[in-house]
C-alpha cells in the first residue's frame, strides 16, 4: 500500500485500486492480477457525479422558488456535476489504507449555488469494491443527486463484454436527451438511457472465460452507456438524469444524501 503526492493505491491480494483526488477523486486504475478493467485517460476510469448525475436540463433547476443556473458543459445541458472537475481533500489515515480503506472531500463551490460538504469512500477487498458518496449541509437545504461513472473495458484479452440486467422499466429518453417521463419496457440497445430497478441495481458484466463483474446498489437507478467500442458504462445514481428537476431529493442539516455501491467479481 502506498501513496504519491497526487495518487492514493490501495492493494488487498491481488486486487489494486488507485484513486487521484487532484483530477476529480476519480478511480484511475482497477487491476485484477495483471488485467485492468477501466479505460485508461484524464476523462475515464470512475469518476464521482455530484451534485447531480446525468445531464441537468438546459443548465437549469428550482429550489423552492428560485431559479439557478449551471454551466452548460454539454451543451445545452449541464453534466454530470462539479465533482469531476474538483481537487479533492484526504480524509483518512496512513492506518486505513494498510486495511484498505480511503477517503476524501471537498466543499461545494461556485458555479453549484450552495454551500455543503461531499466525502467520498473507498473499502477494497480481494474480491469487492465498496465505494460510497455522502453530500452535506449546515446551512441552506437543496436539491442533489450522487453516482458515479465507471468506464470498463469492452474488451478483456480479446473477449467483450456480455451485460446482463432485468430493469422493470426504461425513462423514455426525448430528442433532447433528457427522460420525458415516461416510463417505458426496456429496449434493445445500445444505450445511453437510464433504467428502474425497484429491488436495487443489480448489473452484470461477464467477460467470457475471464471475469464476472457484478455492480449493485440499494438505489433504483442506473444508467447504461454502451455506444463507444472501447468501453461500456453501468452507472448507479441516486435519481434519473435530470433529477433535481423532475425528482427532487432535498439535503437538509439533518437529513445528508447517502450513495454507495459495490462491486464484486470472479474469475472465470
Amino acid at each position: 500500500m502506498s501513496r504519491s503526492e497526487e495518487n492514493v493505491r490501495l492493494t488487498v491480494g491481488d486486487a489494486e485500486l488507485t484513486v487521484d483526488p487532484v483530477h476529480g477523486c476519480r478511480i484511475s486504475s482497477l487491476r485484477i492480477g495483471s488485467t485492468e478493467l477501466l479505460r485508461q485517460g484524464e476523462r475515464y476510469g470512475c469518476f464521482p457525479m455530484v451534485p447531480w448525475c446525468g445531464r441537468t436540463g438546459y443548465g437549469q433547476f428550482r429550489n423552492g422558488d428560485e431559479l439557478h443556473e449551471l454551466p452548460p458543459n454539454s451543451p445545452p445541458h449541464a453534466i454530470h456535476g462539479t465533482g469531476r472537475d474538483t481537487s479533492w481533500r484526504t480524509a483518512h489515515t496512513a492506518a486505513d489504507i494498510a486495511e484498505g480503506r480511503a477517503a476524501f472531500y471537498y466543499d461545494l463551490a461556485e458555479p453549484w449555488p450552495y454551500e455543503g460538504r461531499v466525502t467520498q469512500t473507498f473499502e477494497l477487498t480481494a474480491d469487492t469494491l465498496t465505494l460510497g458518496l455522502a453530500v452535506e449541509t449546515y446551512g441552506d437545504s437543496f436539491p442533489a443527486q450522487a453516482g458515479w461513472h465507471p468506464w470498463f473495458h469492452r474488451t478483456l484479452d480479446g473477449r467483450d463484454a456480455e451485460l446482463s440486467f432485468d430493469a422493470a422499466w426504461q425513462e423514455e429518453r426525448g430528442e433532447d436527451h433528457l427522460p420525458t417521463g415516461n416510463r417505458i419496457d426496456p429496449l434493445p440497445g445500445p444505450w445511453d438511457d437510464c433504467f428502474g430497478m425497484p429491488d436495487g441495481v443489480d448489473v452484470k458484466l461477464t467477460w467470457p472465460e475471464r471475469l464476472e463483474l457484478t455492480v449493485k446498489s440499494r438505489s433504483e437507478w442506473v444508467v447504461i452507456y454502451d455506444e463507444q467500442d472501447e468501453a461500456v458504462c453501468v452507472e448507479p445514481q441516486s435519481g434519473p438524469p435530470n433529477g433535481l428537476n423532475t425528482a427532487p431529493r432535498l439535503v437538509t442539516p439533518i437529513d445528508p444524501l447517502e450513495m454507495a455501491t459495490t462491486w464484486s467479481w470472479t474469475r472465470l
